[in-house]
């Protein structure tokens, strides 16, 4: 997966992490634009109750769940169910080159990434859907569940993302968040610790040593955490070993559309503002990336990319003053994000 975006001097660059292989996305571990569920971040203990009965998920993280355990969302193959791209004579093409001495045996041409070098879709609001249904039982979680992610441009430089599922014929609690690795000066340009980030949340959810949420929800006056007003990620990281990884309370009301992060880059010009109708905003600074092997020959290392996952609070299952996760059945889950990208002097 891939984002291009030009920075200042007009020089196209791709602004998220990734790979070159559809294999390493199957084997990957740290949800690069993953789709995360059934629930997104951390169960505790992995269980939880539901209208009287105690369900077991798959712990993965520990003694805990994480992102819906080990074989969650972001682990499974989607069907796209709808897709639109239909400018004029729409079209894609593709390129490789063959090097001296290239074998055409063992490594044929079908064997290897071929390169993207011109495209165009430019319908009205191009999109693609993306369906995947969760059985019942799936990773331990209730009832039959269909989810469904749409990503669409709506207008220039905008990116909509939203992610929708169904309860067929169980309550169920649903979570689902967006897990892109961003880097506004390029995947392969190094940290983001001098990235300047805004993050429109006036309190936090504090975490024991296992980054399960204590229940209490604290201000970020004061803390690491105020990003109230913009400032450079590494500013207050001298405290925080392996960087920030906490879901903050958003301000506004949670199921209105509203401005919740913005984030800049100087070197390169590039912002981004993002929008959501979710209480919650995990931040989480890569800090545990190590060594890993991605696309275009880069090796991303700690802080390499950041997360910005709308959400509802992590472990609102087991925390009953937290906002709720239940889908009753018959009932809908709506989860919206719009990405806006500009160039700033």
């Amino acid at each position: 997966m891939s984002l291009h975006f030009p920075d200042k001097n007009g020089k196209s660059g791709d602004i998220v992490l990734g790979y070159d292989s559809v294999k390493s996305y199957e084997t990957d571990k740290v949800y690069f634009g993953a789709t995360v569920g059934r629930v997104a971040n951390r169960i505790g203990k992995a269980h939880f109750k539901l209208n009287g009965k105690e369900y077991k998920t798959v712990a993965n993280d520990g003694k805990n769940t994480l992102h819906g355990g080990k074989k969650g969302f972001g682990d499974v193959v989607w069907a796209v169910t709808k897709h639109k791209y239909d400018g004029k004579k729409p079209h894609i093409v593709f390129t490789y080159t063959s090097p001296d001495g290239d074998q055409g045996g063992k490594k044929g041409f079908g064997d290897v990434v071929w390169a993207v070098t011109k495209h165009k879709y430019d319908g009205k609001k191009p999109h693609i859907v993306f369906t995947y249904t969760s059985p019942d039982g799936d990773q331990g979680f209730p009832g039959e569940l269909i989810v469904t992610v749409t990503y669409k441009l709506v207008k220039d430089n905008e990116l909509s993302v939203v992610m929708e599922a169904e309860a067929k014929d169980q309550a169920t609690p649903v979570n689902l968040a967006h897990h892109t690795y961003w880097n506004l000066g390029g995947h392969n340009s190094g940290d983001i610790l001098s990235e300047e980030i805004q993050i429109l949340g006036s309190s936090y959810t504090p975490v024991d040593g296992e980054l399960i949420p204590t229940g209490k929800i604290s201000p970020v006056k004061r803390t690491p955490y105020d990003f109230l007003q913009p400032r450079p990620i590494k500013d207050n990281m001298k405290d925080l070993k392996t960087g920030y990884d906490i879901n903050y309370c958003l301000d506004g009301k949670a199921d209105k559309m509203r401005k919740i992060v913005e984030l800049g880059d100087k070197k390169s010009g590039r912002k981004m503002e993002l929008s959501a109708n979710q209480p919650g905003l995990q931040f989480y600074t890569g800090g545990m990336l190590k060594d890993i092997k991605g696309k275009n020959g880069a090796v991303y290392q700690a802080f390499a990319g950041l997360c910005l996952e709308t959400q509802s609070y992590p472990d609102s299952v087991n925390n009953p003053k937290f906002p709720s996760q239940i889908v009753e059945p018959g009932k809908n889950y709506k989860h919206n994000m719009l990405f806006k990208f500009s160039i700033v002097s």
